[in-house]
């Protein structure tokens, strides 16, 4: 039987390569955007597409309704959809935090959930989270977003162990540095939320403008969406799933230094990382 997954977050980036790969793959891929304009793209080329706002339990239960009635299963979900906030935690407001977690976390949990009921009664399923680096390597001016995915973490840890031996398996894609619309994203969000000039931080958040600002790859190690949708499709084909799958150089080389480091050591490094990409 052909295998259908449902993706959050389809309009670009690996949300968007990893329904291309999969549709090669053979998958029944149903896609999943915010904006009209991008679902009537993503159909023109041929996609299922269906409008989904995350932070909308209404409209959560709704597309896997529809993809239901489409396809007649469910055999995969990956939770790509989310955005950054940048911004020291001393300047980030309440509504800040909660309009990240809202996206990030809630979001990404009730959908795990709304799927949950269709792979419990299947007894199968697959459920692929888009984590990051950040989320077990804290880094400055990256609070809120950075906790947003330690808690993805948290989430996906739990869930694990209590679906052991069910049929149904979780895994975390961690991310590093990738070409993707995640800076203009952020950057909207950045502007939306901190006041620069009353900051004590002002200096550094006029080189956050420049990096959130400037095109192409401001990190080393960068790889592309493709490079990172041969991962998503390598979890979600693998018999049985790793619990991580780290894509980038510095994603498994942090893993293993937060293992070994003292904190000291490794607060060097990642404030050293940051100031690499011109904080």
């Amino acid at each position: 039987m052909q295998k259908t997954i449902l993706i959050t977050g389809c309009s670009s980036g690996i949300g968007y390569a990893t329904a291309q790969l999969l549709r090669k793959d053979n998958w029944r891929v149903y896609t999943s955007c915010r904006r009209s304009e991008d679902v009537a793209r993503l159909r023109a080329e041929g996609f299922h597409c269906l409008q989904l706002d995350i932070t909308s339990d209404e409209q959560i239960s709704a597309a896997i309704k529809t993809v239901i009635t489409e396809f007649g299963h469910l055999d995969a979900i990956f939770c790509n959809a989310g955005y950054g906030q940048t911004g020291a935690v001393e300047d980030l407001s309440r509504i800040a935090l909660q309009e990240q977690f809202n996206t990030n976390v809630f979001g990404t949990w009730q959908c795990i959930n709304a799927a949950m009921k269709v792979f419990r009664r299947q007894q199968h399923g697959r459920i692929l989270v888009n984590s990051s680096i950040l989320g077990y390597a804290a880094m400055p001016w990256r609070s809120a977003y950075t906790s947003s995915k330690f808690a993805l973490e948290g989430l996906c840890d739990t869930l694990r162990q209590e679906i052991h031996r069910s049929g149904i398996y979780i895994s975390l894609l961690e991310p590093g540095p990738i070409t993707t619309r995640f800076r203009p994203n952020a950057l909207v969000k950045f502007k939306q939320y901190i006041e620069v000039e009353n900051s004590v931080h002002r200096t550094i958040y006029q080189a956050q403008l420049n990096r959130l600002q400037t095109q192409g790859s401001v990190a080393p190690f960068t790889l592309t969406a493709e490079q990172c949708a041969t991962v998503c499709a390598r979890a979600l084909n693998a018999r049985k799933p790793k619990a991580r799958y780290p894509v980038t150089i510095p994603a498994h080389l942090f893993w293993y230094l937060k293992k070994f480091l003292p904190i000291c050591w490794l607060d060097w490094l990642c404030r050293l990382a940051v100031h690499k990409q011109g904080k």
